[in-house]
């Protein structure tokens, strides 16, 4: 069985500066920005928040779920399995990722490990599998994606295999140390190497937004506004200046 990375090993990007700028961010903005850095595969598909009016910004941690082969299943998901040690190895900032291979009809976590992820200081909980105990996870209150809920235990189809090791959820390829970030409609991933210009660059896209949304809601036309032309700059420029200044 796959040991536990020590966290000191995985990356810690984020300062509160940088988490601050991430929680006031888009996910479709982030997902913009990294498909203009030729990164196509980075918003989780597929997924539902538990808590839409909750943000979620941290580091990766991750658990892969296998296939249940019932030979193997005592040797995987007895004893101190994959799932036990890496909820009593999150930290404060720790996003959960867990992949499921897309199954829907067995659960991936319930309330008792949850509500430990979120005592340890655990930012989030991603799977793209299902929830147990879904109400009663609904219930504390912060964020948690998933693709289903069901009843059934995962030694229904799944066994614990390991942790802190690269995973595919939903799709996308994760990295444990990556930054997670979850708004209410969803969830992407950022390379820790480029998390700081994507921050930079998503805030000055979602002002020149901001300008345009403006601008069409007052009824002039998306022409020259969106994108931004360059005969519109100037204008954009004191407009940013004077809001700045208020």
């Amino acid at each position: 069985m796959t040991a536990t990375t020590p966290s000191e090993a995985i990356p810690q990007a984020l300062n509160p500066d940088l988490e601050a700028a991430l929680n006031s961010l888009a996910t479709a903005t982030l997902t913009h920005q990294l498909q203009m850095r030729g990164i196509r595969g980075t918003f989780l598909t597929g997924l539902k928040p538990l808590q839409p009016g909750k943000r979620m910004v941290g580091r990766a941690r991750t658990l892969r779920y296998v296939a249940l082969r019932e030979d193997l299943q005592r040797t995987y998901g007895g004893g101190i399995n994959a799932q036990k040690r890496i909820v009593e190895a999150i930290e404060s900032g720790d996003v959960l990722v867990i992949e499921a291979r897309g199954v829907a009809d067995a659960a991936t976590i319930g309330d008792i490990f949850a509500t430990r992820v979120f005592a340890l200081g655990g930012r989030g909980i991603v799977t793209d599998g299902a929830l147990r105990d879904t109400p009663a996870i609904a219930d504390i209150g912060e964020p948690v994606y998933h693709l289903a809920s069901h009843g059934a235990t995962l030694g229904r189809q799944h066994m614990p295999f390991s942790t802190d090791e690269p995973i595919t959820c939903a799709g996308v390829f994760v990295m444990p140390g990556d930054i997670i970030v979850g708004d209410a409609e969803g969830v992407v991933v950022i390379p820790v190497a480029l998390v700081e210009e994507v921050t930079k660059d998503a805030l000055a896209q979602e002002e020149k937004e901001d300008f345009a949304l403006e601008r069409i809601a007052a009824g002039e036309s998306t022409i020259g506004l969106f994108p931004l032309s360059k005969e519109r700059v100037l204008e954009f420029e004191t407009w940013k200046a004077n809001r700045n200044n208020t």
